[in-house]
C-alpha cells in the first residue's frame, strides 16, 4: 500500500537513511553504494485496470508488461510495452520505454497520463498535466529520482494484430545481412520498428534444436500493417534466403516473444550506445569487434532502428521528449562471477570503442549500465531543469536511483 511506503519513507528521513525503490529487479545491479539505504520492493503491488472507452490503463507499481498486454488485448488495445514479457512497467516507463511500436507511437514515457507516488516528505502525490506539472515532466524519462511510484496511468492504442517475427542467418553472413538491413531501414514507413542483431545462443535445452549453440545474425521486426503489405516490405530481406523465417500475423502478446529473451531471470552485464548513423565503416567495425571471428563471448549485440515518432519532440512530452540518434546499440553477455563480469564488461567496451566515431555523445537511460552524467542523458538545459525539480521535491537527496540527478544547490 502507498501508506506503507509513506511510513518507510518517514522512517528513513528520521533515521538519516536513504530510499531506493525496486519493482521487478530487471536491471537491478547497483551502480553505486547502497550503505544506509532502505530497499523498497514494490513487486507485490500488482494490478491492472483497463478503461476501454478512454483507451487508458492504470497499473500498480509491481505490474509486469505481460499482464497489461493481455488485459488490454481483450479490448483490441495495446500498450507501448517492452520487448520482454517479464519487464516491470514502472521502471521501464520512467526510463523512457523503447518498444516494438516506438517508431509509430513514440516512447512509452510520453504516453503517460498520470503518476502516483510517495514524495520525500511522505506525502502521496498525483502528478499529471494539471497537478505537479514540473514533477510530471521529470518523471517521464527522468528515472526513479523523485519518489517511490505506486501507480502509473498511460494511453493505449487501437491495435489487435501485428505482422512480426524474426529472420535468421548464420553469423558468417553478418556483414551482408546488416548492410542489407541498414539499407532496408531507409525505406521503411513509421509503422515498422526493427532490430539488427548478432546473437550467440548457448547450447541449452531451452533453446530450440535448430538454433541451439549457434552464432547467428538476425533481423527482428514488428509491422503495423496488414500481412500482404508486411510481406511486400520484407521482400528485400527475404531475397537473402534466411534459414528460418518466423514472420506471421500475431496478437499483441506475440510481440513479447520476438526478441527471444529468456523466460527466467538471467545475470548479465551490458551497456548501450547511441549512434548518429551506421555507414559501411561502422558495420565493418562492429563485425571486427563482435562478429564471427572476433573471439567475443557476448550473447547479444543489437542495433535498434529509431526515427519516426521516437525522433519527434513536442512541448507536451516529458524530459525524454525524443531520442536524438538514428540507431541505439545494446551489447550484453552472461555473467557467473566477478571474473566473468570483468571480461564481459571489457568486451562490451571493445564494441563501444569500435563504434565511437559514430557515437552521438548522448545516452539512453534504460540502456545505460554505467554511471552517466545527466548532461549526456538529457542535454544541459533539461539536466538543469531536472536538478531544480529534484531540489524542490527531494532537496536532501533521500531517493537513490540508478542514474542519479543531484539536487540543484
Amino acid at each position: 500500500m502507498a501508506e506503507d511506503i509513506a511510513a518507510v519513507v518517514g522512517l528513513a528521513r528520521r533515521e538519516g537513511l536513504r530510499v531506493a525503490a525496486q519493482g521487478t529487479g530487471h536491471g537491478a545491479a547497483s551502480l553505486g553504494p547502497l550503505e544506509d539505504t532502505i530497499l523498497v520492493r514494490t513487486s507485490r503491488m500488482a494490478g491492472v485496470h483497463i478503461d476501454p472507452s478512454a483507451r487508458r490503463a492504470r497499473v500498480r507499481a509491481g505490474t509486469l508488461w505481460q499482464d497489461v498486454v493481455q488485459a488490454a488485448a481483450e479490448h483490441g488495445l495495446v500498450p507501448l510495452a517492452g520487448s520482454a514479457a517479464d519487464i516491470g512497467v514502472v521502471g521501464y516507463t520512467l526510463g523512457g520505454g523503447l518498444g516494438w511500436l516506438g517508431r509509430r507511437y513514440g516512447l512509452a514515457a510520453n504516453s503517460v497520463t498520470g503518476v502516483e507516488l510517495v514524495a520525500a516528505d511522505g506525502q502521496i502525490l498525483r502528478a499529471d498535466r494539471d497537478h505537479e506539472p514540473d514533477l510530471f515532466w521529470a518523471l517521464r524519462g527522468g528515472g526513479g529520482n523523485f519518489g517511490v511510484v505506486t501507480a502509473i496511468e498511460f494511453t493505449l492504442y487501437p491495435v489487435d494484430e501485428i505482422y512480426g517475427g524474426v529472420l535468421f542467418w548464420d553469423m558468417e553472413r553478418a556483414a551482408e545481412v546488416l548492410t542489407a538491413w541498414r539499407d532496408w531501414t531507409r525505406t521503411l514507413p513509421n509503422e515498422v520498428t526493427s532490430v539488427g542483431r548478432l546473437l550467440r545462443l548457448p547450447p541449452l535445452p531451452e533453446v530450440p534444436e535448430p538454433l541451439r549453440g549457434r552464432d547467428l545474425v538476425v533481423v527482428e521486426a514488428a509491422c503495423l500493417t496488414d500481412p500482404a503489405a508486411g510481406a511486400r516490405l520484407l521482400r528485400p530481406l527475404r531475397e537473402l534466403g534466411p534459414e528460418i523465417d518466423t514472420f506471421a500475423t500475431m496478437p499483441p502478446m506475440g510481440l513479447q516473444a520476438i526478441h527471444m529473451d529468456p523466460d527466467t531471470p538471467m545475470p548479465f552485464a551490458g551497456d548501450g550506445q547511441m549512434l548518429a548513423e551506421l555507414p559501411p565503416a561502422a558495420i565493418e567495425a562492429l563485425i571486427q569487434a563482435a562478429g564471427p571471428r572476433s573471439g567475443t563471448t557476448l550473447l547479444s549485440v543489437e542495433i535498434r532502428h529509431l526515427g519516426g515518432a521516437l525522433a519527434r519532440a513536442t512541448p507536451e512530452h516529458g524530459v525524454l521528449a525524443s531520442l536524438e540518434a538514428e540507431f541505439a546499440l545494446f551489447a550484453l553477455g552472461l555473467v557467473t562471477d566477478t571474473e566473468v563480469r570483468t571480461g564481459v564488461e571489457a568486451q562490451v567496451g571493445t564494441v563501444r570503442e569500435a563504434l565511437r566515431p559514430w557515437d552521438t555523445g548522448g545516452a539512453y537511460l534504460n540502456f545505460a549500465e554505467r554511471r552517466v552524467h545527466p548532461v549526456r542523458l538529457f542535454g544541459p538545459e533539461r539536466a538543469r531543469r531536472l536538478q531544480a525539480v529534484k531540489a524542490r521535491y527531494d532537496p536532501d537527496d533521500l531517493f537513490q536511483a540508478k542514474q542519479p540527478i543531484p539536487p540543484e544547490r
